[in-house]
């Protein structure tokens, strides 16, 4: 088969590469499209739900706080007696081997009624020894709090604390209970911080129970932006310390309790290691929940039949127990990947038996680097290949690389490694269906052609405005008063030189792309690019009362934006551009000016050739921006710095020419004052005071030895003091080239 020659398909295999930037961008955070990042997430889920294996892990149990129990105990909160006595008959009768509770017992339990007992004694019968003597003997029986401490102290238990990530506001609630021990000290990091999750305020335990647990963890697991729980954070920072989570501190207890051990190369945790296990962390310290399978897939006893001993010794000795409920009242239920009501206990078992067997999942932080480069590869080639092709050889060719792309993400994720996919396919996608649909575009091309032509010299708004009311439009020559900017690339020559045709064309795309936005912005109006020079001019073809102003914004910008584009430059191998600008305010003739063969709506006169001139001085005085006498009296709010007076080429008046340094209100008293010390040398020298001049300009010297002006002046003084000027000397510099 052979293909067309590749011009004819110029604007499709443009607007493949227009999708492949966007999706790029997105990538690179740039922008953000939401829809990619839910695409993403979805195409998550069901890698999960595809890949889980579905089975069942017996070494972890669930003790779950079922409609069951509650309808046999009584409703939630249980007395702390009833807790006190699961756990006995956990360790005692079920020899468990350690035990969890993703519960809170932040409040003291009230529920035996010793304090209203208390309060007898202390009240109405204080004065009856019988009753005191009684409660003494019944008191330690009553208080349901100690009774729960006791049982759970010297045993491998592990209690909860909640954190929560909103600062809280002045007055506000910040914590109840107690926090457990901090896992890791935060002056260990003071001068090593690293990034993790904030938690200002928290939930924790009764001190009196959390002193006799084992350990305390938080059982946090932040959503993502659909609301699903896909990761969990395994250290969160409270004030300067660093909290485990739930999961982490119960496999810290299996494995002995050792200690935990951060791998810190640089700025961020890559890695955390309890024992021989070292867990991949991703950013913020957290890790990707591995699911085994939809709910159940660790066993589920009723917390009902622990308490009444129902269960066979077997079910339990040996395992890991995790306190938890799937009761709907009790609002533990989360939604997840593998499910939308999925019990929020079963989420840490998950953890933990992923902490067992070093088994999870983590996105690598060469994942950017590998969508960047994928997103390229499958961009140029699908958008310089399908334009090429009959339809139906293009959509194998698609199916194909979607095949291809989801093998490649599929072995990575065998792997344990998560690699974007949703980016990757949609781009595959955008470009077939782009190709797909290419007659719409062409239908409406001509129109379009025409409106962007128009569109690079003439702003949009101006456009708008001209259309509003085409009568006040008047092409044939007039004169008015404008605004002429001239700006020229320094050493341009030497640069065409060092690069290749195409590298040129696109080096000055680049570069007059946002040069044009900055004149285009600020109201301008583009007359003609000249190679690497542009003209443009303000106040015509539409009156502007504000013309001085808007250029001198539009000139400020443009070397605004030439910095902004050095780093990219040089990424690209560019050589890094410097421009010279010169504006100038007079009358000119504006029109639609030209030959029966050619006209162009363009600007002419003494005072356009004066801007043009002022553009060629800049390198010779060092500077960026350049305006002469009449731009400086008409500009607002601006502070300018006077160079010289000079004769330019071709014109016998002399003019004084001047350099914006920038608006007023936002300069700094250093730069007001340097400019003020820069005119006192200008006024020493036209009054042929060298000594003078020459001290202050010594001084502006030391704080800026490259200025150039201040070379000049330098050079300038020193020829007059061995060479004094004639008497007639009036101070103007005549310059002998253009």
């Amino acid at each position: 088969m052979r293909l067309p020659k590749l011009p004819k398909y110029t604007l499709r295999i443009l607007l493949g590469l227009l999708a492949t930037f966007f999706l790029l961008a997105n990538a690179a955070h740039y922008i953000n499209i939401g829809l990619i990042e839910r695409l993403e997430l979805i195409s998550y889920d069901t890698r999960v739900r595809l890949t889980m294996p579905n089975t069942v892990d017996p070494r972890i149990v669930i003790v779950d706080l079922d409609e069951k129990s509650l309808a046999e105990v009584g409703r939630w909160p249980w007395g702390r007696d009833k807790m006190a006595r699961l756990v006995d008959v956990l360790f005692d009768r079920y020899q468990i081997g350690a035990l969890g509770f993703d519960i809170l017992f932040a409040e003291p339990d009230v529920s035996s009624g010793l304090d209203k007992l208390q309060a007898l004694e202390q009240g109405a019968l204080r004065n009856i020894p019988e009753f005191k003597a009684q409660l003494s003997k019944i008191a330690p029986g009553l208080d349901n709090d100690t009774l729960f401490a006791k049982a759970l102290d010297k045993r491998p238990v592990v209690l909860s604390v909640n954190f929560n990530f909103e600062k809280p506001k002045a007055g506000e609630f910040k914590a109840a209970g107690v926090l457990p021990e901090a896992i890791l000290p935060g002056d260990a990091y003071a001068e090593h911080p690293f990034s993790v999750m904030t938690g200002y305020k928290y939930t924790g335990n009764l001190q009196q129970l959390q002193a006799h647990a084992a350990a305390g963890g938080h059982f946090n697991a932040e959503p993502d932006v659909d609301g699903v729980i896909r990761r969990a954070p395994l250290l969160i920072q409270h004030g300067k310390d660093y909290y485990e989570a739930l999961s982490l501190a119960i496999a810290r207890l299996v494995n002995g309790s050792p200690p935990l051990i951060t791998k810190q190369p640089e700025k961020d945790i890559e890695s955390l290691r309890i024992a021989r296990t070292e867990i991949s962390v991703g950013s913020e310290v957290t890790v990707l929940v591995p699911f085994r399978g939809s709910q159940h897939s660790f066993p589920y006893v009723s917390a009902t039949d622990v308490l009444n001993g129902r269960l066979p010794v077997e079910a339990l000795q040996g395992k890991i127990v995790l306190v938890g409920t799937t009761a709907a009242g009790l609002f533990d239920l989360r939604a997840t990947p593998v499910g939308t009501v999925y019990p929020g206990v079963e989420i840490h078992a998950n953890l933990i038996a992923g902490m067992l067997d070093n088994n999870f999942k983590q996105l690598p932080p060469y994942a950017l680097a590998y969508e960047v480069l994928i997103l390229l590869l499958a961009g140029i080639l699908l958008s310089l290949l399908l334009p090429r092709l009959d339809p139906l050889t293009g959509s194998l060719v698609v199916i194909l690389s979607m095949v291809l792309m989801v093998a490649l993400n599929l072995y990575a994720w065998g792997q344990n490694i998560v690699l974007p996919l949703a980016s990757p396919l949609l781009l595959i996608v955008a470009i077939f269906g782009l190709n797909m649909t290419y007659g719409f575009f062409v239908e409406r091309r001509a129109k379009k052609q025409i409106a962007g032509l128009f569109g690079q010299y003439i702003p949009p708004e101006l456009v708008d405005e001209m259309s509003a009311d085409p009568e006040s439009i008047k092409m044939e020559g007039e004169s008015r008063e404008l605004t002429v900017l001239f700006s020229d690339v320094r050493g341009f020559t030497t640069i065409s030189e060092g690069l290749d045709p195409k590298a040129l064309s696109q080096l000055m795309n680049e570069y007059l792309t946002p040069m044009t936005r900055a004149i285009h912005k600020h109201r301008g109006t583009i007359d003609k690019y000249m190679g690497d020079a542009i003209m443009a001019f303000w106040g015509a073809p539409l009156h502007d009362k504000d013309h001085v102003d808007n250029a001198l914004a539009a000139a400020m910008e443009m070397l605004f934006l030439l910095r902004k584009l050095g780093p990219e430059f040089r990424a690209r191998g560019w050589p890094e551009l410097k421009i010279g600008v010169g504006l100038n305010t007079g009358p000119m003739s504006v029109g639609n000016m030209g030959s029966e063969f050619r006209r162009a709506y363009t600007v002419m006169g003494d005072a356009v050739n004066l801007g043009s001139r002022l553009e060629s001085l800049t390198k010779e005085y060092g500077v960026d921006i350049m305006v002469g006498e009449t731009t400086m009296e008409q500009a607002t709010n601006m502070l300018f710095r006077q160079l010289d007076r000079v004769r330019v080429k071709g014109k016998d008046e002399p003019v004084t020419i001047f350099e914006p340094m920038g608006r007023l209100n936002r300069v700094s008293q250093e730069v007001k004052d340097e400019v003020a010390r820069f005119h006192e040398v200008l006024s020493h020298y036209l009054a042929r005071q060298w000594s003078p001049a020459l001290a202050i300009l010594t001084e502006l010297q030391a704080q800026q030895p490259d200025c150039k002006l201040f070379a000049l002046y330098r050079e300038r003084i020193e020829y007059f003091m061995a060479n004094p000027p004639e008497p007639m000397w009036d101070g103007v510099f005549t310059h002998k080239t253009k």
